[in-house]
């Protein structure tokens, strides 16, 4: 039962996270929202090492931290900029649907996915199809043009690489944690830390005005190092297929969010597809267990 509640905690903090994120990168550069978020998040990682006492894993674990913090940090940021510019509601299911990355990595290594999982992954893909495309303004037979034909809509791209980015973050820590859970989010938070520090002085983007303007990144670090440490141990205290379910309920969070405090509205093909993403997410968590 503890697992259970670990991963729901994870999953909300994940969605309140993205919200706070999304919405703050309307108003400062994704690079410095990340920035802040980075650094709260490592100095609380490095408390829970501190607190824990134990040592380094090998190198082998190293490197693949290492990986997976160039694979998060693209992935947060395509994702943080894609839920500036487009709908929540849109862009967060769509980038939850990188939780296909884990299921193709299994293919290719020979798994045998349970048919819920391969039923899962096809809903998500057509259900990205249809959340992704952004009906024209309405007009008469005769002065339609051309040009009036369906398009991408804001921030599907961008959700289209956070889900990959994200995906594959998802495989490439899984295994980074066999060596140590809590080192591996501690050398990830330190890596994206370097990275985004290389970023910041190549596009100079502006800093936060002070604390105020700072404070909803520092919450957004809080909120996903809190999130990474309760899914982490839930992983370890019940059934990775029931606590995958739950921990993939994030986009929910987000997509309430938009729609309660931004008022968000989606054309009714995109609520469709909306809908089709999360349960195909869902449907391929629920097949965690299957090798």
């Amino acid at each position: 039962m503890l697992a259970l509640v670990l991963a729901l905690c994870s999953s909300l903090a994940w969605g309140v996270a993205d919200f706070i994120a999304g919405l703050k990168s309307r108003s400062l550069p994704v690079v410095s929202v990340m920035l802040v978020a980075v650094s709260t998040g490592f100095v609380l990682a490095a408390s829970i090492v501190a607190v824990r006492g134990l040592g380094p894993p090998g190198g082998r674990y190293l490197a693949l931290t290492a990986l997976s913090a160039v694979l998060g940090s693209i992935g947060l940021a395509a994702f943080y900029r894609g839920l500036a510019v487009g709908a929540m509601s849109v862009v967060a299911p769509i980038a939850a649907t990188g939780a296909a990355v884990p299921v193709a990595f299994g293919l290719a290594s020979g798994e045998r996915p349970a048919a819920v999982q391969v039923a899962g992954a096809a809903l998500a893909v057509a259900g990205v199809v249809l959340a992704a495309r952004e009906e024209a303004p309405d007009r008469t037979a005769a002065g339609r043009r051309e040009d009036d034909r369906p398009r991408v809509a804001p921030g599907a791209a961008l959700a289209m690489l956070a889900a990959f980015g994200l995906g594959s973050f998802l495989v490439v820590i899984g295994a980074a944690s066999e060596g140590d859970f809590g080192w591996a989010i501690l050398g990830n938070r330190a890596v994206s830390l370097v990275l985004l520090g290389v970023a910041a002085l190549i596009l100079r983007p502006r800093p936060p005005a002070g604390v105020r303007d700072a404070s909803p990144a520092v919450a957004v670090g809080v909120l996903e190092t809190v999130a990474n440490t309760l899914i982490a141990v839930a992983m370890t205290l019940g059934l990775v297929s029931l606590v995958g379910v739950l921990a993939s309920l994030f986009p929910v969070v987000t997509v309430a969010l938009g729609r309660i405090v931004l008022g968000e509205r989606i054309a009714a093909g995109q609520g469709v597809g909306t809908a089709g993403a999360l349960i195909g997410v869902v449907l391929i968590a629920a097949g965690g267990d299957a090798a």
